[in-house]
């Protein structure tokens, strides 16, 4: 009898075990919004060999899931509608009902501090935070996480801007999102996913970074690090960093608070490297991965900061990387918009001044040349001298909507500040030519033109004269150098009174005519092999 019983539970609990739950990705939910006029990706788990039906506004789609159990189908969402309708998803006796979809524009926003910086961080957006009622933008928030391998979902949750909610936005997605709702008058949906001060690399799967030798590098020492790694012996060693901090701490309240020191930052914890927010591909894992599929427009990224430093790999061989990853996985030829680096650090004062944050800057601006579909905010007239975040968030974000304005909606504005086009010796000048120029170039404070630089064949750097020549035209010289063969334009972290603009008042990008290897800070000693080899892998 008891072995009888035994036999019936078994049986009983076999259909469970081969039942599972229909699921969806967190970022499936109420309130989303769907790219309009596409079939909109929709995926998730449910019984292996099961069918799923997946209903929007009428319209059913079928399909039958593999032998994981995952599923994946399109779902024909039509023109904008800014009217809530609810997305159902059947399996068997399993349904999943999100209510409030919306159809519009979805894009994603990515990068690190400077895109992850949330409205309520700036006292001057109190005010506009307060009249914030705009339904049809919404944003979905994804959490901070890290992960060895490429995770499925995400936490997170869809909400309506709104007084409440905005101050956690991103504040540049909140400007992009609310000037193209402005424009377009239909629902702007933003996916927000960014960790502050992490590397282009984090955010790239291993698997491109290796097809990169510099990026390669860094895939290679952490993988060596993380074999390496022992979890117990970096715990106890942690520990006694801790006591010895915790010591020295009590030491210092004894002593009168005259003769006090300050005390080194508390150790922290200790983390597998494979598992360490910053390390290459781990935010991909954990933070890209999930999203790879949903249907968008495209991406705004706003980061760079932890890459202009020594030893890093030139920009424009990494963010090209990562555009490409992206959109390899994503099956899409998304749109990709960047912010470059705002002005920072105290003003250099003379030409010639070497300088990676600008080299960084204007590695971003090759990046429009060489990667189709990209677009660049410059924003070198918005910066902090003493703050790596400065409280504008507004210029970076319309500015980033003007590029999507032009080349995503066809809309008939000027999309961005000046870019160089091209440079003619011209006897003892330089004329310059740049695109977008709007109407025509001035200065922006109508006083001579600034932070122009010129050199000679014996590549030392002058201050220039430089004055507008016709519609797009800038004609650059100096007494100083008679025979002139390059010019460079606020080629510094802050070019103080850098002052060229088009005719809407958008800032020129930094840009130098010329490839000599002197842009970049004199090293010690002991790191020159190091910038000898970062300068082979960037050749």
């Amino acid at each position: 009898m008891s072995r009888f019983l035994i036999v019936l539970a078994f049986a009983m609990l076999l259909p469970a075990a081969a039942q599972a739950e229909l699921s969806v990705p967190n970022f499936f939910s109420d309130h989303m919004v769907l790219q309009r006029e596409r079939a909109a990706s929709i995926w998730g788990k449910a019984t292996p060999g099961a069918e799923v039906i997946v209903g929007f506004k009428g319209n059913n789609s079928t399909v039958k899931t593999g032998d994981d159990g995952r599923w994946r189908v399109g779902v024909e969402t039509g023109k904008a509608d800014a009217t809530g309708a609810d997305l159902t998803i059947q399996s068997g006796d399993d349904s999943i009902t999100l209510h409030d979809v919306l159809v519009g524009e979805v894009w994603f926003a990515s990068g690190q501090s400077n895109m992850a910086f949330t409205m309520n961080r700036v006292p001057a957006y109190a005010d506009l935070i307060a009249k914030a009622d705009r339904p049809q933008i919404r944003m979905f928030n994804a959490q901070s996480a890290v992960s060895v391998e490429p995770k499925d979902d995400i936490r997170g949750e869809w909400t309506l801007c709104n007084p409440k909610s905005v101050p956690s936005y991103s504040a540049v997605a909140f400007f992009f999102a609310r000037k193209l709702h402005t424009e377009l008058d239909i629902p702007i949906g933003v996916i927000k996913s960014a960790w502050g001060g992490k590397p282009v690399e984090t955010f790239t799967s291993r698997e491109a970074l290796n097809t990169l030798p510099g990026t390669k590098a860094l895939v290679d020492a952490v993988i060596q690090a993380d074999a390496k790694y022992d979890d117990a012996k970096s715990q106890v060693a942690y520990q006694a960093r801790v006591d010895q901090w915790t010591a020295a701490a009590k030491a210092q309240r004894k002593l009168p608070a005259d003769q006090r020191k300050k005390l080194p930052r508390k150790p922290t914890k200790p983390k597998r490297p494979l598992a360490t927010e910053g390390k290459p591909g781990v935010l991909f894992n954990s933070m890209i991965h999930p999203f790879v599929g949903y249907t968008m427009r495209g991406a705004i990224w706003y980061q760079g900061e932890a890459n202009a430093k020594p030893g890093a790999v030139p920009y424009d061989q990494t963010l090209p990387l990562m555009i490409r990853d992206w959109r390899e996985r994503w099956n899409d030829d998304l749109s990709f918009y960047f912010v470059q680096l705002a002005n920072f650090h105290q003003p250099s004062t003379e030409p010639g001044t070497p300088d990676l944050w600008a080299l960084l800057q204007d590695r971003m601006r090759l990046i429009l040349d060489t990667t189709p579909k990209t677009g660049m905010a410059t924003i070198n007239d918005v910066g902090e001298a003493n703050d790596i975040h400065p409280k504008d968030k507004q210029a970076p974000g319309e500015r980033l909507a003007r590029w999507a304005l032009v080349k995503d909606y066809g809309k008939d504005l000027v999309y961005s500040g000046p870019l160089f086009k091209s440079s003619n010796v011209n006897g003892n000048a330089i004329e310059v030519t740049f695109d977008q120029a709007g109407e025509g170039l001035k200065s922006r404070n109508n006083e001579q033109l600034k932070r122009f630089e010129i050199a000679g064949q014996d590549r030392v750097w002058h201050w220039a004269d430089a004055k507008v020549e016709g519609t797009d035209s800038v004609l650059v010289s100096s007494e100083e150098v008679p025979n002139p063969v390059a010019v460079r334009y606020a080629w510094a972290a802050n070019p103080e009174g850098a002052n060229l603009v088009n005719s809407e008042g958008l800032p020129a990008s930094i840009f130098r005519t010329d490839d000599w290897d002197d842009v970049e800070p004199i090293v010690e000693q002991k790191a020159k092999p190091r910038q000898a080899t970062r300068r082979e892998l960037a050749k």
